[in-house]
């Protein structure tokens, strides 16, 4: 990263140890005069980020400091977290008083606009309308001496890779540009963004940067992670103001977090762990991050113990009851003629995102949704116990498993953590 106050460091095969993560922090706010600072951390949906780790680091070095400290936790769109999700992400360390919550809907201010040319422009054509740029009320509020957003820099289905300025314009964003933003990539394709930095959308979020957040205190924290054996090794670590370190993170989750398959997956068996998904919202990550090594006429079955609901809010919930999962080409022509589509577009970005369009099967496996309720949506259904019996997530190992009746299949015990694709797609 560029400036003077750029530290970047890695380790991409041990891991970096929990006292240079600390002495990076350390360094990265070494000498300043601060009175009150913003710490932006992604949610729990975010759980092998490291982001916990350093957030709770941060707390306690400004709480000694007598430096107030707010956490602001970068929600979307997604469901304010509980107190039980705190201390499990972040730890018992923090009071419950520090913690805001973000209100995509009603809760930010228009920062900036970007011009419908210059959207025009990045989407070759598909889009050509202004974005407005908005951004939580907490960012703008000038007692803030300091802001540090801290995320993953990972393949991402909107973005291309998250992180960086995704965390502030989406993450603690408004519903407009969070809602334009989505539809770019949905119009664009998954496809030709996931595992990819120069997107349309992540051109985007840097005009938003150039133009428009360099004028904040914000300086960003990036991750990139892997897993051995449950447990989450950061192997980067980029702080600053300046795109270089994003750049470089980018880099190195493209060589440890793209996973090449040889041949197209006829079976593959995604977990969903209980305690990180909750909503098909958030467990489409099993379709998104997959499709791309999915065989035509495949089958994908989730395993989702902890989905008790299709979208993160009511509204959200609602539009997914009654549009479902029917394909891109659907959901687009439903958007020149449905005023609610219309104006939650990241509703129908979401649902283009999690349909196949028919060239695999998708099945849900749960116990909190009903088979109706699941098929209404367009998914297919098999009750949960039926599924972990067969598919046991305890026995199967990451990769490749062939079963006693002879069947191969291809398990994924997080796809939170990477994205999965043919040898050669990149």
């Amino acid at each position: 990263m560029g400036g003077s106050n750029a530290i970047m460091t890695e380790n991409e095969f041990g891991g970096l140890t929990f006292e240079q993560i600390k002495e990076n922090l350390i360094q990265s706010i070494h000498d300043r005069k601060l009175k009150k600072v913003l710490l932006i951390p992604p949610d729990i949906t975010r759980s092998n980020s490291g982001a916990g780790l350093i957030t709770s680091i941060y707390y306690d070095l400004f709480d000694n400091m007598g430096v107030q400290a707010d956490i602001l936790p970068a929600l979307g769109t997604h469901a304010p977290m509980t107190r039980e999700e705190q201390i499990s992400f972040f730890g018992e360390n923090i009071p419950a008083e520090c913690y805001l919550i973000h209100k995509w809907r009603d809760g930010v201010t228009k920062i900036g606009e970007i011009p419908g040319s210059f959207v025009h422009e990045v989407s070759d054509g598909l889009m050509d309308e202004s974005m407005d740029v908005e951004v939580s009320d907490y960012i703008l509020d000038p007692s803030y001496d300091l802001i540090l957003s801290i995320g993953q820099v990972v393949p991402h289905e909107v973005v291309g890779m998250a992180n960086y300025t995704k965390n502030i314009v989406v993450g603690c964003g408004g519903s407009r540009f969070i809602n334009r933003s989505h539809m770019l990539g949905a119009f664009y394709g998954l496809e030709r963004i996931m595992g990819r930095d120069h997107s349309p959308v992540r051109k985007v979020f840097d005009y938003a940067q150039q133009n428009f957040l360099s004028k904040l205190p914000i300086e960003y924290i990036l991750t990139v992670t892997v897993t051995e054996n449950e447990k989450v090794k950061i192997i980067g670590l980029y702080i600053g103001k300046e795109r270089d370190g994003f750049t470089r993170a980018v880099a190195l989750s493209q060589k440890h977090n793209l996973n090449y398959v040889k041949q197209p997956l006829k079976t593959c068996v995604v977990w969903l762990d209980g305690r990180e998904f909750h909503s098909t919202w958030l467990g489409n990550k099993a379709i998104y991050r997959t499709r791309m090594a999915m065989a035509n006429g495949g089958r994908l079955i989730i395993l989702a113990p902890g989905v008790k609901m299709f979208g993160e809010d009511s509204e959200n919930d609602r539009l997914i009851r009654k549009y479902g999962y029917i394909g891109r080409e659907n959901i687009l022509k439903l958007c020149k003629t449905e005023p609610e589509l219309q104006n939650n577009l990241s509703a129908a970005a979401h649902l283009i995102h999690g349909s196949s369009d028919g060239r695999f099967n998708i099945t849900y496996a749960t116990q909190y949704l009903g088979k109706e309720e699941v098929r209404g949506a367009a998914f297919d259904y098999m009750p949960f116990d039926e599924a972990v019996k067969k598919y046991d997530p305890k026995i199967l190992e990451q990769g490749y498993n062939t079963m006693p009746g002879g069947e191969e299949i291809y398990f994924i015990e997080n796809p939170a953590l990477g994205l999965w694709a043919l040898e050669g797609a990149f």
